[in-house]
């Protein structure tokens, strides 16, 4: 039986289906087929808000780690930004001294957008949407405060509101993101963070997610269904294990993993973050089967986007095209015609950016300026960054005579509507 991906909205019940998005298992290790329904853990809501966005330029320090008893800690780099990473160290397995410690690096992330509904008489109209995630702090540079949390809690976003530990919001702006491993990057300026609330926060301390043992504890933090952060309690159920829609391995884990926990930690007993919470299974029948993505897996993806300027959006009159019609290659449509994930090139205007640079019908997009594409949706979402006359860095996988896709970067110059 098919499996979908479920978002909720405050007062539904859990089983209610969104039929968006749908997908199969494919790889040794996945979901099942009987498996009904997987669910990201992202919770909506409707409300009303004024959309503003603030510009940040990147810089490359990383400041303090959380503290963890007396595990030493090594520090590592790639680029100018860098992650910390604990050694191991004497286990403490006093879940409620873990979450004091751990708390403070955990933040809530509150998504305003604008949606398009179906009105009543047939028409279409925009209402504002509210939804909400979870990050962690894993880094600073000079002027900004990094967090890490999922692609999905932060897209299509107007507006980014990132609240800590001492119940301060603060305004945010996406860093850099990654489609395909639903990975993000948000930033907030250090000049908007309160003294008061930079004293109770702190950077999360990395664990080494490859070392983990199925039976071993396992601690979720995140802000589930909304109300604020909470904690819960399990086992590393297994590792290795694939669900549609995410590009990587994740671990399973029978603690808690509900909407709103999108983003969120997941422990080890030495209070480390060993995973990046991003979805549940769903259905009557299932119980306890939620996943996260494995820190050692995710870090350097997670550098990478660290290390992005931070990206505001471009009034729409402004903003810049490829030139390209496009289908999305899902990942079923991946695998029956052994094509890369992404955007397939069906038409090529004439006169454009994508012309002029050589590309031609039959590519597939992949990335733009390193940020990962696996749909229009996700490639338009990128492109509001980016005014008329920017050059961007698109990532094409072009056919040969093989069937075998060559990878390559392209820059394009981006024209207006109508080219």
């Amino acid at each position: 039986m098919d499996h979908q991906y479920t978002y909720y909205t405050p007062g539904q019940e859990p089983n209610m289906q969104d039929d968006r998005n749908q997908g199969h298992p494919h790889r040794k290790g996945g979901v099942p087929k009987w498996m009904k329904t997987v669910c990201f853990g992202l919770i909506f809501g409707v409300t009303a808000s004024a959309a503003f966005q603030t510009s940040n330029i990147v810089a490359d320090r990383v400041f303090g780690t959380a503290e963890h008893g007396e595990d030493t800690k090594k520090t590592e780099s790639v680029g100018n930004t860098k992650l910390t990473t604990a050694s191991s160290g004497t286990v403490d397995s006093n879940v409620a001294d873990i979450t004091k410690n751990t708390m403070p690096s955990v933040v809530s992330i509150t998504n305003m957008s604008v949606q398009q509904v179906q009105s009543f008489f047939g028409g279409v109209q925009e209402r504002e949407s509210e939804s909400a995630g979870s990050g962690i702090i894993i880094g600073q540079n000079d002027t900004e405060l990094l967090i890490v949390t999922n692609n999905h809690v932060v897209e299509g976003s107007d507006t980014l509101t990132v609240s800590f530990i001492d119940q301060e919001s603060v305004e945010a702006n996406i860093k850099g993101t990654d489609a395909n491993r639903d990975l993000a990057v948000v930033a907030v300026e250090l000049s908007k963070v309160k003294d008061s609330t930079r004293e109770k926060i702190a950077v999360a301390t990395l664990g080494d997610s490859e070392q983990i043992q199925v039976g071993e504890e396992a601690i979720a933090i995140g802000n589930a269904l909304g109300y604020g952060q909470s904690v819960t309690r399990g086992i590393i159920s297994a590792t290795d294990r694939t669900i549609d829609g995410i590009d990587s391995s994740l671990i399973q884990t029978d603690a808690a993993i509900n909407p709103g926990n999108s983003g969120g930690a997941l422990l080890n007993a030495n209070g480390e973050v060993i995973g990046i919470n991003t979805a549940k299974a769903a259905m009557d029948a299932v119980e306890g089967m939620g996943y996260a993505i494995p820190i050692s897996e995710a870090r350097e993806t997670i550098e990478g986007l660290m290390n992005q300027e931070t990206k505001t959006k471009v009034a729409e009159s402004e903003r810049g095209f490829i030139g390209i019609e496009g289908v999305d290659v899902s990942q079923d449509t991946s695998q029956m015609y052994n094509m890369p994930m992404g955007v397939y090139i069906s038409n090529v205007t004439r006169g454009g950016g994508a012309a002029k640079a050589g590309i031609t019908k039959g590519s597939v997009i992949t990335a733009l300026n390193g940020s990962s594409v696996n749909s229009m949706a996700a490639l338009q979402e990128q492109l509001q960054y980016y005014r008329a006359g920017e050059t961007v860095t698109l990532t094409i996988e072009t056919p040969g005579n093989n069937g075998e896709y060559t990878s390559q970067d392209v820059e394009v110059t981006l024209g207006n509507s109508t080219k």
